[in-house]
């Protein structure tokens, strides 16, 4: 059985930033908290956990005076700031580059639609920590979409500016830039800005063609990873003997029977050591003789 970990998969440049400030900031031995999992993969949370990094959410900020606080990479919006100065939190601002650009442009937008009598419109999941911080930009309210059944809260007859949470498929996105035009009243009216990140979106072609090259794929990621579930599917559609895991005791050995090859891949939240340690556990549980290919040093 050859086994073929891809090298493109792993953490992205927000979350590498982001594990790494974590990491600085532990290595004194002293607690740090994190508003929120540092990353929305369980395995890598436990083992910052065992560093020191405790999570919390939101109402447990009162009890914090005087601690550090962990902002993670997806952001948070200004108000989360304001009460974390209020309290006396030491603040540790880990918000990926790619996700305070987006918020700039999401001010931005509001200003010229409110001067416009417009709407702005961002695709995303709501609940998601970015799109919440995406939001809690300005008070004027923001209306999120996640398909195409959520454009009946858009007033066509109004200016609409549509952006997107950094981690969105950009066919879904261009599919509902074309049909917002279509329904406007004055397509003219409607702005259109990509704001997908590239590091992520550029994942989707590549992994198409990786799944494609196996006879089983083992995609690895938390569940709570959005972007995990939009690459899962990619892999999928290319190649439907794909199956999703959040750690090696999940590996079904069912999966492996009479498969020549297998490719293990995975999502911007889903850290190198740990698809190393699925390929580890395929070949020492279902292959005698073959290792999984060399990689390099882990990308963390």
């Amino acid at each position: 059985m050859r086994i073929e970990i891809d090298d493109k998969s792993g953490f992205c440049f927000g979350v590498v930033r982001a594990i790494t400030e974590a990491e600085r900031a532990l290595a004194d031995g002293a607690t740090v908290y994190s508003l929120g999992d540092i990353v929305h993969n369980r395995i890598e949370v436990q083992r910052l956990e065992r560093a020191g990094l405790h999570t919390v959410a939101h109402g447990d900020m009162e009890r914090l005076g005087g601690r550090r606080l962990f902002i993670r990479a997806h952001g948070e919006p200004p108000s989360t700031f304001a009460r974390a100065a209020e309290l006396g939190i030491d603040v540790i601002d880990a918000t990926c580059p790619v996700v305070a650009r987006l918020q700039r442009r999401v001010k931005q937008a509001h200003e010229r639609m409110r001067a416009a009598g417009g709407q702005v419109v961002i695709l995303g999941k709501r609940g998601h920590a970015e799109v919440a911080g995406l939001a809690g930009q300005v008070a004027d309210p923001t209306i999120v979409v996640e398909g195409e059944e959520d454009l009946r809260l858009i007033d066509f007859a109004r200016p609409i500016y549509f952006l997107s949470q950094t981690t969105q498929s950009i066919a879904l996105f261009e599919r509902l830039s074309g049909e917002m035009r279509r329904r406007a009243a004055d397509p003219s009216h409607v702005v259109i800005e990509d704001t997908i990140c590239r590091q992520v979106s550029n994942r989707e072609q590549h992994l198409a063609e990786f799944a494609r090259r196996f006879d089983t794929v083992v995609f690895v990621c938390g569940r709570k990873s959005s972007n995990g579930k939009v690459l899962f599917e990619v892999c999928r559609a290319a190649n439907p003997a794909t199956r999703q895991i959040e750690e090696p005791a999940e590996l079904d050995p069912a999966w492996f029977r009479g498969a020549a090859s297998v490719g293990i891949c995975g999502a911007t939240s889903t850290p190198k050591w740990l698809m190393r340690q699925v390929a580890d556990a395929i070949r020492d549980r279902y292959s005698e003789d073959n290792k999984p290919t060399e990689l390099p040093l882990r990308n963390r």
